[in-house]
């Protein structure tokens, strides 16, 4: 693993490598089922209700990428988004651009959050294959 940033004794560090296991990538199924070519190759994640708490499990290992559906504002991105980067991940709209904060309209679309690798992988993954 990396050198992830320390937060009160535990370390968070983005998950390492570009390989999937969608067992490990947590988001609306219909984004997850987009990243691969066959729907019955995938075993979902359990659903996690709360978006922060999903892009925070990308920040301690345990998820190896998540999606934010869209419509999700500033101040439900902002930490969260913060502690990934703390755990050598990226979070950034499908398009790989960053996100930006603090316009005048706080809603954002379509995220990801990986650690680099896997991110890259999954948005390029989406560059050739936009959403409708």
């Amino acid at each position: 693993r990396g050198q992830g940033a320390a937060l009160n004794d535990v370390t968070v560090d983005a998950a390492s490598g570009a390989e999937l296991d969608f067992s490990r990538v947590g988001g609306p199924k219909p984004l997850v089922e987009r990243l691969s070519r066959s729907s019955e190759d995938i075993v979902l994640h359990p659903r996690i209700g709360s978006l922060a708490l999903r892009l925070c499990r990308v920040a301690d290992g345990s998820l190896d990428a998540a999606f934010a559906g869209g419509q999700s504002r500033d101040w439900d991105l902002a930490a969260a988004n913060l502690i990934v980067q703390e755990a050598n991940g990226r979070m950034t709209a499908l398009s790989g651009d960053a996100i930006e904060y603090n316009r005048r309209e706080v809603t954002h679309g379509v995220l990801v959050a990986a650690g680099h690798d896997r991110h890259a992988r999954i948005v390029e993954h989406f560059r050739n294959r936009p959403l409708p």
